[in-house]
């Protein structure tokens, strides 16, 4: 089997999360510069086998586009195009932020903690890739 990677993409920074090689456990991978994303997902995918991408679909809370989905239509093109073996999924990412939040202050990190956006778009990306898994494609 081959992993399944989540992304939670980002203008300035993308969250990334995988699961294992059965594809049992999700777990956030990193978060990497937006600007860097593509070619560190080919460098991945060259060392680790992945057999989709499951990318945020950008919606506001009444249901509508977000501002973001044309960046992130952008960039599934590219993705596709690049590495075009593996197939894209787009999945629902509706308050995976405020999730990704309440997950800290759950874990008990403080204030400063939580102020990390990286941090919060790995958890981001790694709640997107569990739902995908329980509710989504499975």
């Amino acid at each position: 089997m081959a992993r399944l990677l989540s992304i939670d993409y980002g203008a300035k920074r993308t969250g990334l999360a995988v699961t294992d090689v059965n594809q049992i456990v999700p777990g956030g991978l990193c978060t990497v510069p937006t600007k860097d994303l593509l070619k560190f997902l080919q460098d991945y995918v060259g060392r680790e086998p992945v057999e989709r991408f499951i990318v945020g679909y950008p919606k506001q809370t009444n249901g509508l586009e977000s501002e973001n989905l044309q960046r992130v239509r952008c960039f599934v093109g590219q993705l596709r195009k690049a590495l075009p073996d593996i197939p894209v999924t787009w999945y629902d990412e509706r308050y995976t932020s405020v999730l990704a939040h309440q997950t800290m202050i759950d874990a008990g990190l403080g204030r400063k903690a939580r102020q990390n956006k990286a941090l919060v778009d790995e958890i981001s990306a790694t709640i997107i890739l569990r739902d995908y898994m329980t509710f989504g494609g499975r």
